[in-house]
């Protein structure tokens, strides 16, 4: 009888510490509220995590959000970051584009904030000068259904997000400037800290993830001392800032910020300041993708550095990439020659051997596609990986291989970011492709690996493949194959890797 009421007694003052995740929910800044979606799913759209970037704020870490009065409706997403058009295949859903888009959106099933489900937050790709976390390939609806709150959030891009200058550097107390996208991720990691408690999430259980410029950012919020203590897991897609990626220095960011300015004769920062976001985005269009700058804060050393001594996040790392990331830049061994050589003066010929690259059939074939691939995202990953292995933290290697299809016809391999509807469950958003019975299964194989990593640092689950983490077997790794039948293989193809290894250490 006593038990009887113990038990009563447990379970009513659980009820009492406990409320209820309902459409409006108290953050640390106010109080908003969302929309129901099917399923279970509590969508909270366009959450500001941070001041409005404008004004005096532009080119500065991102500040807090002041407190609001009310209720926040939470039913849109906000505005995405200003930015070009330059792929196709990058549809925002915001309002609008404005400088002002330092906003997050959250999904989630659960009841009771004590239900302290895990934690996906994906950053969108886009070369750090497009994308958004309003694009429905990376929705966390799908996600949440798995038991995973799913978070996606923007951060600035182009100008706005990766410029130094030395005066921007003056005006900080760590004398460094640039890197404001990669503090825009930060803040958001750190929002979710705070708040996602109030959503039923567990703050200690934070997976971070992203595909190509995300996936770069996934590799330095693993190393950088603002982040790298606020994580238990990370997933890289298709790419990492290691050894053929290289950190600038600050004096080397702060030359390219002067002579940015020179090229469009802008003489101050304050100068800048007062020309209108869609203006200076005219005049200042990104160029290319965008490397972290060693500003002395979000970045204090080379990530290579810090890897390579095991001083990165001591958590779970999931990665990969793709089949076919790139195309080779030539379609003739002749023509392709001198461009290699422009790259590595002196390792053409072993590196073509490595390949197995002897003939122009070779060149366009899968050949010369991994050779293209390996260079663009395939290498850095492999390295991020090897690295993480050797400090001794559960790595676990896939590759995806499933080519999406186009009617009577398919893409030539799993093109680069062709993973991210699959790997999110999002497959039914795009209606670009002729999606089959065999797609949504990959869809559902790739997605279950993704939650279960999210809720214990280890994809495996009941029905789906045996996957075994790479530590200790770095010269014939277990690397996930992802397709129509996935299964787990032994990589007989790591000598590529160790060359192009070899060569950047050299170069």
């Amino acid at each position: 009888m006593k038990k009887i009421a113990f038990l009563a007694v447990s379970a009513w003052v659980f009820i009492a510490c406990s409320h209820e995740v309902n459409l409006q929910v108290q953050t640390d800044k106010g109080t908003i509220e969302g929309i129901e979606l099917e399923g279970g799913v509590k969508a909270y759209l366009g959450i500001p995590f941070a001041q409005a970037p404008i004004g005096d704020l532009r080119w500065k870490a991102p500040q807090p959000k002041e407190t609001w009065e009310g209720v926040l409706p939470t039913k849109t997403f906000g505005f995405d970051p200003i930015q070009p058009v330059i792929w196709d295949d990058i549809l925002l859903r915001g309002e609008r584009m404005d400088e002002d888009c330092l906003y997050l959106n959250v999904w989630t099933t659960a009841k009771t904030d004590k239900d302290n489900l895990p934690v996906l937050i994906y950053f969108n790709g886009g070369g750090l000068m497009v994308g958004s976390g309003s694009e429905a390939r990376y929705e966390g609806d799908a996600i949440a259904k798995e038991g995973v709150i799913g978070v996606t959030a923007n951060y600035r891009e182009g100008v706005f997000g990766f410029f130094a200058h030395p005066e921007l550097s003056a005006e900080t107390d760590y004398k460094g400037s640039g890197n404001y996208g990669f503090l825009d991720q930060v803040a958001a990691i750190e929002w979710v800290k705070r708040n996602i408690k109030a959503f039923g999430g567990d703050p200690n259980r934070i997976t971070i993830a992203g595909e190509s410029a995300g996936s770069f950012s996934v590799s330095l919020l693993m190393v950088s001392p603002l982040s790298k203590d606020l994580l238990a897991g990370a997933i890289l897609s298709s790419g990492a800032e290691v050894y053929s990626y290289r950190s600038k220095t600050l004096a080397q960011a702060e030359q390219d910020g002067l002579d940015l300015f020179a090229s469009k004769d802008l003489t101050s920062v304050a100068q800048a300041r007062a020309l209108s976001a869609d203006s200076l985005a005219a005049l200042l269009p990104p160029t290319g993708m965008a490397v972290s700058v060693l500003d002395g804060y979000f970045m204090t050393e080379y990530p290579d550095s810090v890897y390579a001594q095991g001083r990165e996040a001591a958590i779970p790392l999931l990665a990969g990439w793709n089949s076919l990331e790139s195309y080779p830049q030539a379609c003739t061994l002749k023509a392709w020659r001198p461009i290699l050589d422009g790259w590595f003066h002196g390792y053409v010929d072993q590196l073509l051997e490595v390949y197995g690259i002897r003939t122009d059939a070779d060149v366009m074939a899968t050949q010369g596609f991994n050779l293209a691939s390996d260079l663009f995202t395939g290498f850095p990953t492999w390295k991020a990986c090897d690295y993480h292995a050797k400090a001794g933290f559960p790595t676990y290697r896939y590759k995806f291989n499933r080519p999406r299809p186009l009617g009577d016809k398919t893409e030539p391999g799993a093109v680069h970011s062709a993973d991210i509807e699959y790997a999110m469950g999002n497959l039914e958003d795009n209606h670009v492709f002729y999606w089959t019975d065999v797609d949504y299964a990959i869809s559902r194989t790739f997605l279950s690996f993704y939650a279960n990593f999210a809720k214990t640092g280890n994809p495996n689950g009941e029905g789906l493949p045996q996957w075994d983490v790479i530590n200790g077997q770095l010269d014939c790794p277990p690397v996930m194959q992802i397709d129509s039948i996935s299964a787990q293989i032994n990589s007989q193809g790591e000598a590529p890797y160790h060359l192009l290894e070899k060569i950047y250490t050299n170069h």
